[in-house]
């Protein structure tokens, strides 16, 4: 990864925040939260469950593979001879454009219709890919693609979630590279937390919240990556080992809204991103991440800042994940590496083509 693509990998000085060596909690005002940070965890003994190694080397083409080029889906229809993306509606859709609206219920017992609709997003036809190992013009292509289907689906839906899940430890059921987009009339439990974290934050600052973030991590100790237009950076309230947060510096509130420089550099800073993920532990690194955007509305939206969340699970090596169990699950997320050490690794391994 050349300096001019990657950006500016952040030299490590002293933070702008208290860091705390021994167990302690860090706010989340994004999502009005906290997760309690547990340093010295990362040294007990692990005998728990391993995952199992990726395949070493996949094929161009797989005639079994549902999304590559010309192969037939699961549903009978046929993949054109595509050469860049390709975008087509999930054979098995989790939302349907056409339900009717109804509410039932009453008490505590409430449920509604959700109308809306779920999309597949091929990155390349070429099955062997990962996003890391795609040209910038390649990369470019799918931000584009991803800004086109949200400008067309925001017509119609309040919520667009552009998402992609990387790996069988996230669940991903193709290695093929591919990501989704839903959409939905309803204002989803995440979208509507950060919602409501980033109209505090302006109700009581007259700042956004984002911007006001990035101007304080500038520079600091959790930043893998920075330039001009994008910063990369483990989040202070980290809860996934080596969660990033991918942040335009100035006001940004939707994917269509990046001009065309903001779109080149940010193909840059996902590969130079990707290319860290899978060279701090010599593997393909699954994830999962996706992009938060203003909901589509009459609401005043000056509040919002696009963002893009990454949430890999591994922990310690390509073997031992991170589960969110036990205390997590009942009480609050808990996290076992600090932020500032993850980012530190993910820039050193950002010197080790994977």
């Amino acid at each position: 990864m050349t300096q001019a693509r990657a950006g500016r990998v952040a030299a490590p000085p002293g933070s702008r925040t208290a860091v705390l060596t021994h167990p302690h909690r860090r706010y989340n005002p994004l999502l009005d939260e906290w997760v309690l940070v547990s340093p010295e965890r990362t040294r007990r003994p692990w005998l728990g469950h391993k995952e199992g190694a990726p395949p070493d080397t996949l094929p161009a083409y797989d005639p079994d593979c549902y999304l590559c080029p010309r192969n037939r889906r699961a549903n009978g229809e046929r993949n054109p001879q595509y050469t860049g993306t390709f975008v087509f509606t999930n054979d098995f859709a989790a939302l349907r454009p056409d339900v009717p609206v109804e509410r039932a219920g009453h008490g505590l017992l409430i449920a509604e219709s959700e109308a809306g609709t779920c999309r597949v997003i091929c990155f390349s036809p070429r099955h062997d890919l990962r996003m890391a190992g795609m040209t910038q013009a390649e990369v470019r292509g799918v931000v584009d693609v991803w800004a086109d289907q949200t400008a067309e689906l925001g017509d119609r839906y309040r919520w667009v979630q552009v998402f992609e899940n990387r790996g069988e430890a996230m669940g991903a059921s193709n290695p093929h590279p591919h990501g989704q987009i839903w959409a939905g009339t309803a204002l989803p439990v995440e979208g509507a937390r950060e919602d409501a974290g980033q109209r505090r934050w302006r109700d009581a600052h007259r700042t956004n919240l984002l911007l006001d973030y990035a101007a304080q991590e500038q520079g600091g100790p959790r930043v893998v990556f920075e330039d001009d237009e994008w910063l990369v950076l483990v989040p202070f309230w980290a809860v996934w080992p080596y969660e990033v947060l991918v942040l335009p510096r100035s006001p940004v509130l939707r994917l269509p809204d990046l001009d065309d420089q903001r779109r080149e550099a940010l193909a840059a800073s996902l590969i130079a991103l990707l290319d860290s993920y899978d060279s701090l532990f010599g593997v393909p690194f699954p994830y999962s991440m996706g992009w938060h955007q203003a909901p589509f509305d009459d609401e005043d939206h000056a509040h919002w800042q696009l963002h893009a969340h990454f949430y890999p699970p591994l922990l310690r090596s390509a073997s031992v994940r991170k589960f969110m169990v036990g205390y997590e699950m009942l009480a609050e997320s808990q996290r076992d590496l600090t932020a500032e050490d993850a980012a530190a690794r993910l820039r050193a391994a950002a010197r080790h083509r994977y």
